[in-house]
C-alpha cells in the first residue's frame, strides 16, 4: 500500500488554529485529533508487519494474552474483558485464528457453558515470531525516549483512569509519586 503523501504543514496544528478562530481554546482537540491520528499511524505499521504472518494486530493481541494464561487457554469472554472489546469482536478473531489453526475452541471442562480458546502448537509457534517482527521495529514507536515513552504512557494512563478504564486506586495520581510499576498480570 502506498504511503499517502506527506503534507507541507501539520494538519491538525491548522485545525487547531482554525478552531480557536471559530470556537476557542483548541488545546483538548489538539490533543484529542493527535492521538486518534498516532493510533491510526501506529495500526497501520504493526499490522504491515504482522502481514506476512496473515493476522492483523487485534488477533496479535488474542494470541498473546493466551500465551500470557497458564494453561494457554482462557474463557472467550475472559479474552474480552481482558482486551476491553465487545464479544462479536472477540468471536470475529477466535474465527479467523480457528481457521488458521492457530487457536481452537473447546468446552470448558469445569462449566459447559463456556467455550474456550486455546493455543495450537502453531499458534504458540506464530506468536514468537510475530512478537519478534514486532519488537524488531519497537512496535512502531518511533521519534521517543524510553523515558519519554514512559512519561507519554504515564499520561496516557491518567486519562484513561480518568476515563474509568480501571479503578480509580490504581491510576498513578492515586499511588502519590512515581514508584516501580508491578509487572501486570492481565491474565489473573
Amino acid at each position: 500500500m502506498p504511503a499517502q503523501p506527506r503534507l507541507p504543514f501539520d494538519p491538525v496544528e491548522r485545525a487547531g488554529d482554525l478552531w480557536e478562530s471559530h470556537f476557542g481554546d483548541a488545546t483538548a482537540m489538539r490533543l484529542a485529533t493527535s492521538v486518534m491520528r498516532v493510533q491510526q499511524l501506529l495500526l497501520a505499521e504493526l499490522d504491515a508487519a504482522l502481514k506476512p504472518y496473515a493476522i492483523t494486530f487485534a488477533r496479535y493481541e488474542v494470541l498473546v494474552l493466551l500465551t500470557f494464561s497458564q494453561t494457554g487457554a482462557l474463557p472467550l469472554s475472559k479474552i474480552g474483558e481482558r482486551l476491553m472489546v465487545h464479544p462479536t469482536s472477540v468471536t470475529n478473531a477466535i474465527d479467523r485464528l480457528e481457521a488458521q489453526g492457530l487457536v481452537r475452541r473447546e468446552s470448558d471442562p469445569a462449566d459447559r457453558r463456556r467455550t474456550l480458546a486455546s493455543l495450537t502448537p502453531a499458534g504458540r509457534e506464530l506468536v514468537a515470531e510475530a512478537t519478534a517482527a514486532l519488537t524488531a521495529i519497537d512496535f512502531a514507536i518511533t521519534g521517543l525516549s524510553a523515558a519519554e515513552q514512559d512519561d507519554t504512557f504515564a499520561l496516557l494512563q491518567r486519562l484513561r483512569a480518568a476515563a474509568g478504564d480501571f479503578p480509580e486506586e490504581q491510576s498513578p495520581d492515586a499511588q502519590g509519586p512515581a514508584q516501580p510499576r508491578p509487572e501486570p498480570s492481565i491474565v489473573g
